[in-house]
C-alpha cells in the first residue's frame, strides 16, 4: 500500500529524525523514496544560483545525516512556490505518503502565514504525515488508530496494520470515541469494548494478521479525547482517517471548516502531542 514516498523537509523541526524511525518499519523500507528540496523564486539570476546550489548541499547532508543508499532514493531540487510544487511533485510521482514538518498552527492562521504544510493538508488527497516542530519524535512502539464509521477510518485501520506487520516491537492501539457515550455508562467492561460494533471487525482484522490490539472505547468531544489517549498512552504515531468532503469542482480549493480549524483532523493535526498520520486514499 505504501510504494512512494515523498519525503518534503524544509531543514526545520524534526522530521528527518521521524523518517529515521520511519526506516525502522520493514514495510517503510521496501517503499521507494523522493527527497524534494524547493528553492523559492528570487528576485535575480545571482540570488537563484546560490539557493540552487544551497539546495543542492542540504539534499546531500539529507542523505548523508539519513545514511541512505543513493541508489535507492531519488532526489528532486526543483525551484517554485514551495506549497505548489510539494502537491505537483506528488502528483508526478504518484506518491503514497507525504512526509513534512508543520508549524503546528491553526487552519486560518496558518493560512495567512503562508504555511506550506497547511497548504498541502488542504489540497492533497493523499496520506500525509505531519511533524510538529515542538515534539519529541520517539522510535516507534505505539501506535494509535481512531475509529469511526467512515470509509476513511477504514483505510486509516488497513495502513496502519500494514506499517505494523513484521513489526512485532510496536503496540498497536484501536480507540473509539463515541460522543453519545453518557458518563455514567464509564467504564466500559472488556467484553463490551471488544463487542463495540466500530471496534469488533476491527480487532478481528488485526488478529487474522496476528496484531493483538489493545482496544479504548469512551465519550467526549473526538478531537479533544483522541489527543487526551494518545497523551495518556504515550502514542509515538497517532493515524486518524481525514476524509476530503469536497465536490470534485472544489479540489483545487481549500476545505472551508479545515480553513476555519473546525474539523476532527485539524484539531489533531494542531493539538496532538505526536507525529500524526492522516490517512485519505
Amino acid at each position: 500500500m505504501i510504494n512512494k514516498i515523498l519525503y518534503a523537509n524544509s531543514g526545520s523541526g524534526h522530521t528527518q529524525d521521524m523518517l529515521k524511525v520511519l526506516l525502522d518499519l520493514p514495510a517503510i523500507q521496501k517503499a521507494s523514496l523522493t527527497l524534494l528540496h524547493v528553492v523559492p523564486p528570487q528576485v535575480s539570476s545571482e540570488a537563484t544560483t546560490e539557493k540552487w546550489a544551497a539546495g543542492g548541499e542540504f539534499l546531500q547532508k539529507e542523505l548523508k545525516h539519513l545514511n541512505l543508499d543513493i541508489s535507492k532514493v531519488s532526489i528532486i531540487l526543483r525551484q517554485g512556490e514551495p506549497k505548489d510544487t510539494v502537491c505537483q511533485v506528488a502528483e508526478e510521482i504518484n506518491a503514497d505518503l507525504l512526509i513534512m514538518g508543520s508549524r503546528g498552527i491553526k487552519g486560518l492562521e496558518a493560512i495567512l502565514g503562508n504555511s506550506v504544510s497547511q497548504y498541502v493538508f488542504q489540497l492533497t488527497n493523499r496520506p500525509m504525515l505531519l511533524v510538529k516542530d515542538d515534539i519529541y519524535v520517539k522510535k516507534i512502539k505505539r501506535v494509535m488508530v481512531a475509529l469511526d464509521k467512515s470509509s476513511a477510518a477504514a483505510y486509516c485501520l488497513d495502513l496502519a496494520l500494514e506499517l505494523l506487520r513484521d513489526y512485532p516491537e510496536a503496540q498497536l492501539y484501536l480507540a473509539r470515541v463515541n460522543p453519545d457515550l453518557k458518563p455514567e455508562l464509564l467504564p466500559l467492561s472488556k467484553t463490551e469494548i471488544e463487542n463495540n460494533p466500530v471496534l469488533a471487525p476491527a480487532i478481528a482484522k488485526a488478529r487474522r494478521l496476528g496484531i493483538n490490539p489493545k482496544a479504548i472505547v469512551t465519550g467526549g468531544k473526538p478531537g479533544e479525547k483522541i489527543c487526551e489517549l494518545a497523551a495518556e498512552n504515550n502514542i509515538d504515531l497517532l493515524m486518524i482517517g481525514s476524509p476530503d468532503r469536497r465536490p470534485s469542482i472544489a479540489k483545487t480549493l481549500p476545505d472551508v471548516d479545515r480553513l476555519l480549524g473546525t474539523s476532527l483532523s485539524d484539531y489533531i493535526r494542531v493539538n496532538a502531542t505526536c507525529p500524526v498520520l492522516l490517512a485519505r486514499r
